[in-house]
């Protein structure tokens, strides 16, 4: 599929420019493992760049005029790199205008180019297709133009980049998206950025995700007031316990002694995050001895917080999960990413991936009359050229 996607990506931009491109870059989606909704409150995550991706097609163009075309839409923009970036009504410009303005506020100087970009990452179903779309962009313009921007410096730029588009994100997506490599989950610190890769051997699982096929339609409002709840919740450990500055430092105990100074939306919050971030830890240890079983039963852990005390989960989600429970094959299942919509993420037994995506997608489509899409993945290399 990504070859096609490439050749066809490439033969788009011979047809508008005239010219064979420079640079070719895919820039991968990415699954989280564990730790959703743990990148900003500093605790661990365990992503993992995937066989999904956004192709981008560069050439510098002598100008100082960027001229892009997103295939999949049908729509072009220009851009007067000399000038300042503003936000624009014109949604996916916003991520691209983004790392322009990171990289003039860091002082890169660059010139004009042409780029087309299409991709394969289904766009709201929780597979970082923006932070691709960044990271990709990015990862371009430092090799046309030789910024030796180091991967995760461009990781932290293309975080601000969707900050500054209004989506106050971690740094996971952005980072898994330049750091992945095949067949590796990346165990990130979110408050030191140091990092290590471990094995993604799920033995005789496969992974396969769900789309509810629903929009995050409540994403950007919810997905920053859960920051701010947290950030509450963290200052009132904090007053009462001075040297805890984190929720990796604190433990259920001491939170549940501080039940009655927070609202219980703050508490339930809180105490997801303090769960959430020794799973993370427990699901690496899991991985290293290959106890997959022990990993399935963290992601269905995982679920039932963010259903229940996060608060990120929507009846369709939830239905999708309590089917995987019911199955004996099985044995790992959770929403993926920011909520309301999107994924779940599954480990299912080969040799069963084919009945259980047909059972799913028919009781699915029985009860919500939505259709169900199943997209099978695969770890994969994080952010680079392509090279024929």
């Amino acid at each position: 599929m990504n070859a096609i996607l490439i050749k066809d990506t490439t033969d788009f931009f011979k047809a508008k420019f005239g010219n064979v491109p420079d640079k070719i870059v895919l820039s991968p989606g990415r699954i989280n493992i564990i730790g959703e909704h743990i990148d900003y409150n500093d605790g661990y995550v365990l992503p993992a760049a995937i066989d999904k991706i956004v192709c981008f097609a560069f050439e510098k163009n002598n100008s100082n005029t960027a001229k892009i075309h997103a295939i999949d839409l049908n729509e072009s923009l220009k851009i007067d790199v000399t000038k300042e970036e503003t936000i624009s009504d014109i949604v996916w410009t916003n991520y691209l205008r983004g790392v322009l303005f990171q990289l003039k506020l860091k002082g890169y100087k660059i010139g004009g180019f042409n780029c087309v970009f299409s991709s394969n990452i289904p766009i709201g179903s929780g597979l970082s297709s923006s932070a691709a779309l960044e990271c990709g962009f990015l990862f371009g313009i430092n090799k046309m133009f030789n910024l030796d921007i180091k991967p995760i410096d461009m990781a932290l730029m293309g975080q601000s980049a969707e900050h500054w588009v209004g989506i106050n994100c971690g740094i996971m997506d952005q980072f898994s998206s330049i750091m992945g490599l095949e067949n590796k989950v990346i165990k990130i610190d979110c408050r030191t950025l140091d990092y290590t890769y471990h094995d993604a051997d799920f033995a005789n699982y496969s992974l396969i995700l769900f789309d509810s096929n629903l929009q995050h339609s409540l994403f950007t409002s919810e997905y920053n007031n859960r920051r701010i709840e947290c950030e509450e919740g963290l200052s009132i450990i904090n007053e009462n316990y001075p040297e805890i500055n984190s929720f990796r430092d604190c433990n259920e105990e001491l939170l549940i002694g501080l039940k009655s100074k927070m609202t219980d939306n703050v508490f339930r919050r809180s105490l997801y995050a303090v769960k959430e971030i020794k799973r993370v830890i427990q699901a690496c240890t899991a991985l290293d001895k290959g106890d997959i079983e022990t990993l399935g039963k963290l992601m269905f852990e995982t679920h039932q917080g963010l259903s229940k005390d996060y608060e990120v989960s929507c009846t369709e989600l939830d239905y999708l999960v309590d089917l995987a429970k019911a199955e004996e094959d099985v044995i790992g299942s959770r929403l993926m990413g920011g909520g309301f919509g999107g994924c779940t993420i599954n480990l299912v037994k080969k040799g069963s991936e084919s009945k259980i995506k047909e059972k799913f997608t028919t009781l699915y489509a029985e009860h919500f009359k939505i259709d169900l899409i199943t997209y099978d993945v695969k770890v994969s290399n994080g952010t680079s050229l392509y090279k024929n």
